[in-house]
Order: structure tokens, then sequence, then C-alpha cells
């Protein structure tokens, strides 16, 4: 029985940084020889980065990747390399180049392109119309790249007609909640509908928005997994591979029958025939599997990583954040010093008139916790001087909110004083919840260069404030237990002016993550009063979300490219 071993580079690779992207892969190919490994695939558009957006108009830029690929081919000797990157005829192609001693042997174009969501593929590349097989030594290979497998009917199963045993797809996967556990359940059946072994290979890493979790894993053709990679870091991921098992006699059998009566595909099969001996195993690379982790952990592993490229990757190194003693500063300090270090968090305490004495214990007790240098900035006296500059002109009018807001807007005026002068990145502390309905004040609480919470409802702020305490607790149990307080006037309490945040946390799940008509919601026993309240302010401040910073996507549908609302709308459901 021959072996065929496989290594995946689940690698973080940047967007632009060619140079860093093509050495990285480089001593990836290095290492996978030095493990005798037959075939190195890396992830999808490895070269360039994922997703490299409006840098695919630049002619430069298409150029140098390609000048990219020539130089992996050349460090590819007596090893079959399988590496994704942008290719040009005539218009562009998402494509994998297979590479071997210092040729491109073959490139494959993705047949689907991504079209919603985050992804917008379609605007950039053409389709692919081949599918492509490698033929080592008499066994078939096919290739695929991410959106190619997603779809019942794909390559794969061309592939699989013509007697592939093993698929090997590259991808630039993004987190979400659930995704992990819903990708590997549908490559399980794609192995077992085909009959195929299927590599699955996935980025890593923090790109703007995006999280790209790994987990690359490659399963049998009876849809088990032969090997399991780490989730939020690098690794090779090396699997040895059974050829002429049993599941190649089935080929013959009615299922792949059926598939041939099936799948009549216009695309056009190439096959490649690979000058290459599959090499001769004298170890044992031992099965690798990892137990599935708790969704909270993956969230929480998602929201450090993605802090943590997002500022290294952008050149800062310190962090500065408002910390007011309530729950969301508290986690996004604490998330902020598990990805960077404390030494590279600041925080700044800005109490007035309104904030109680247990808020300032809090926040100061969290500083102790995380080690984090913080300084305190009362702003009573800077308020007191708007309100005296302000006094004539707002004659006769009672304080409202505008007092409350001229409060946070003096915090952020304060925090971006401090990081002009130090070079410090705000980090934004609002949560999900609050960006719904805009309860935050634009230029006030909204500043920031990045918001850590952005894609994260309040009732889940708890749950992963608690998952981080189990681990070792740093975020004192007054937080958790108070009621949340904007504290900007006297016995102010959130869900005095809003809603019980899981009953608005609820129906912002069912609007902006289902879609759900308003009358559904209604009718699922929601108080009429309450969803109306709450879906005419989602709808209303649409205006202050687009001017908010980014911040990390962890569900299907995060505020920014996955929902693209008109600011300027008349649409009413209600």
């Amino acid at each position: 029985m021959k072996k065929l071993r496989v290594g995946l580079g689940q690698l973080n690779l940047t967007v632009g940084d060619i140079e860093g992207n093509t050495e990285k892969i480089i001593s990836t190919i290095k290492e996978a020889k030095n493990q005798n490994c037959d075939i190195v695939a890396f992830p999808e558009l490895a070269v360039t980065g994922y997703p490299p957006e409006d840098l695919l108009l630049k002619s430069s830029f298409i150029n140098k990747n390609l000048q990219a690929v020539k130089k992996i081919a050349q460090v590819s000797e007596n090893i079959i390399t399988i590496v994704g990157f942008i290719d040009k005829i005539e218009d562009i192609y998402n494509s994998a180049a297979v590479l071997l001693n210092g040729n491109i042997l073959a490139t494959y174009h993705k047949n689907f392109l991504p079209n919603y969501g985050v992804f917008d593929e379609v605007r950039y590349f053409q389709k692919g119309n081949e599918i492509v097989l490698l033929n080592i030594e008499g066994y078939k290979i096919g290739l695929s790249i991410c959106e190619d497998i997603w779809y019942p009917e794909n390559p794969i199963n061309i592939q699989a007609i013509e007697g592939a045993e093993l698929i090997i797809n590259i991808n630039a996967s993004p987190f979400h909640t659930g995704k992990v556990k819903f990708r590997e359940e549908m490559i399980k059946v794609r192995a077992r509908d085909n009959l195929v072994s299927i590599a699955y290979v996935n980025l890593v890493g923090g790109q703007d928005e995006l999280v790209f979790d790994g987990n690359s894993f490659i399963v049998g053709p009876d849809g088990s997994i032969l090997s399991k990679g780490l989730s939020f870091e690098e690794e090779l991921l090396i699997c040895d591979i059974n050829l002429d098992g049993i599941f190649r006699e089935q080929l013959k059998d009615n299922r792949l029958r059926n598939l041939r009566a099936m799948y009549k595909r216009e695309e056009k099969v190439k096959e490649i025939n690979i000058d290459y001996k599959i090499k001769d195993k004298f170890d044992t690379i031992p099965q690798k599997t990892i137990l599935d982790r708790p969704e909270i952990e993956l969230i929480y592993k998602a929201l450090v990583t993605g802090v943590k490229d997002y500022i290294h990757k952008n050149g800062f190194k310190k962090v500065v954040i408002g910390l007011s003693g309530g729950i969301d500063s508290s986690l996004t300090a604490t998330i902020a010093v598990d990805a960077l270090g404390s030494e590279n968090v600041k925080g700044v305490l800005m109490p007035s008139e309104f904030t109680s004495n247990e808020s300032i214990e809090d926040a100061l007790e969290l500083s102790k916790n995380l080690n984090i240098e913080t300084f305190q900035i009362p702003i009573k006296k800077i308020y007191d001087i708007y309100n005296t500059e302000l006094k004539e002109i707002f004659k006769g009018r009672k304080p409202d909110i505008t007092e409350e807001n001229l409060q946070a807007r003096i915090r952020g005026n304060l925090l971006m004083a401090l990081s002009n002068k130090f070079g410090w990145i705000v980090l934004a502390t609002g949560n999900k919840s609050e960006m719904s309905v805009g309860y935050a004040t634009l230029y006030g609480d909204m500043v920031g260069g990045f918001a850590v919470l952005k894609d994260v409802l309040k009732t889940k702020v708890y749950e992963l404030a608690q998952y981080r305490n189990s681990i070792s607790k740093v975020i004192p149990d007054r937080v958790l237990e108070k009621p949340p307080s904007a504290e900007l006037k006297p016995d102010q309490k959130d869900e005095d002016e809003l809603l019980p945040y899981p009953i608005l946390d609820e129906i912002i799940m069912l609007y902006v993550e289902e879609d759900m008509p308003v009358q559904d919601i209604i009718r699922m026993g929601f108080d009429r009063q309450s969803v109306e309240k709450v879906v005419k302010m989602i709808d209303q401040n649409e205006y202050k979300r687009r001017q908010a910073p980014i911040g990390i996507r962890i569900t299907h549908r995060a505020f920014g490219k996955d929902r693209r609302m008109p600011i300027t709308n008349r649409f009413k459901e209600l």
C-alpha cells in the first residue's frame, strides 16, 4: 500500500506583504521536506494574503505576486508544492499553482466565486472553467479552492468520477460562531459522497475585521478525521494518506455510476502527469486529533487574535482604553492584555460627578489584576467649562441628552489626545447591542481605531467575561453583578432606557443577523411595542454605525460588509 505524505501549511499571512508571505511559505516548504512530505499545500491566495480587495486593481501588485510564485518554485525540489496566488491570462483568476523542481507544472482557476457577505470575488476575478487532476504514479489528486467545495455540484464530483482518491482544497475561510463545526461536517459529507480523502488547509490570523481560525484537517473517504490542526495558531499539519485502499475498489460501485449519470458538466477536465516518485516511508506520522473546543473559547481566541494582528500588522505597539469600571471596558482591556501583554496596554479612568465610587474601585482593581498602567483624569472641570460657555446659547432649555453626550465627547477627546501624543491606538469598547440601537455617542465613546466588541452582543460579553475569569480571575465580581450603566446622569441604568439585555439581544439577532420580518418576530411571542421600539432604533442609527471604527467579526452577519444598508432610506417595515 502506498502512503502519500501531505503537509498543510496553516500560516498567518498578511495582505500585501508579498515578500514576507513568500519567505514564510519557503520556510514551511523546507520544514515539509525535512518531514519527508510528498506534497505541501498552502492557503488560498497565500502569496498575496486574503482578501486583497482593490489591490487587485494594481498591475504592479499582480506582477509582484507572479514573480513570487517563480521564487517559491525554485525551492520545490523533490516536493510537490501547491500555493494560492493570482494568475493573469488577459484577466485575473483566484488560482492554485502546482510547483515541482523549479517549474510551474499546472495552474487551477477557482470555479465558484463567492459574492455574498464579506466576499465580493466576482468584483475582481474571472471564474475558471477547467477541472484539474494531478496524476502521480497513476494515482489521481484533485485540486479545488475554498468555495468550490461548498456546493453539492462541485468539481470534486467530476474529479471522483475521473478516479481521484485525494482532493486538496486550499482555503481562506473566516471564522464566525458555529462555522468550525459546520465546515467540518460539510467536508465529511463531501468525502463520503465522493469516496475520496480531502485535505483541507485554511488560513489563520486577523485581517482587518476578519479573523481566520485555521482548523485545517484531513478526512478519509469514510468521513473520519485522520488529522486535525490547531485553532488560531500557525502549524504545519502532516498526515500520511493511504492509497490503494478499499475505497479504490469501490470506485466501480453503484454510487460512482450514479455520479457519472448525475454530473454531466461542461467544464474541461485537465489531467497533468507529474514526474514524481512517491517517497518510501520508514517512519510513521501519528494521527493528530484535537478535541472540539467550546464555542465560547473559540470566540475569545478569535477576539484575541483579531486584536493582536490588527495592532501588530498595522505597525502599532501600544493601545489605550477608557476604563469605566463596567463590563465592556473590563473585557476589552482583558482581551488586549492577552493579545499584546500588559506592558502594551494603558488604561484611562475619567470620572465625572456621576461616576460612582464603586466604578472607580472596580476599574482600579481591574488595572491591578491586569498589571496595566492606568491614569486618572477627572472631567468635572472641563464639563463645567463647557456648560458655562454654552449657558447663554442653551438659555431656557432643560438639561437633556446633550449634557450626557458632552461628557462622552470630553472623554473621547482626552483619549485621542493621549493617542496623538504617545502614538497609542484607542480601542473602542462598545458592544453590538449598543451599536445596533445607537446607544453610544458619536465622537464620544465611539472614538477609536479598532472596536474589539463591535460584533459581540451584551449577553455574550458577560459569557466571555465569565469564561476568561474561569482561566484566571481578573475581572472583579462586582463588574459582573451590577446593572450596566453609562453613568452620565443620576441613577441611570441601561435597561431603563432600552430593554432587558436578554430580550434586546434576541430581537437584534432575529432582525439583524437572521433578517426576520418584524411581524414574524412579534409572532414568536415578543411584545409588539418592544419589537417596534428596537427595530426603529436599529433603522435610525445606520448613519452612526457607518462612522464607527471597524471591529472583529464573530457572527455570520456583522455590521459592515455583511450588512450593507443605505443611510438615506425611506423603506419602513413598521
